[in-house]
């Protein structure tokens, strides 16, 4: 598992609930702007990862479970 697969996943699951990365965080009760793609790396080049908290916000927000979020990494 990468940095870039768990991006990509956070990508998939808003997708899946017909929202943008944006409409999700905002859906999670987080900033809009948490899972920007600018928010992926630092200035310096090193990963951003996303939070635990975050992962948990748009999993309950959503109903979904961690087992349908892992998937997303899956496929």
């Amino acid at each position: 598992m990468t940095h870039q697969d768990i991006w990509q996943a956070i990508d998939k699951f808003a997708f899946q609930h017909n929202m943008s990365c944006s409409g999700l965080a905002k859906f999670s009760g987080l900033d809009a702007t948490t899972f920007n793609k600018s928010k992926r790396w630092s200035k310096y080049g090193q990963p951003r990862w996303p939070s635990t908290g975050s992962i948990a916000k748009i999993l309950n927000s959503t109903g979904k479970t961690l087992e349908e979020f892992v998937k997303c990494i899956r496929d």
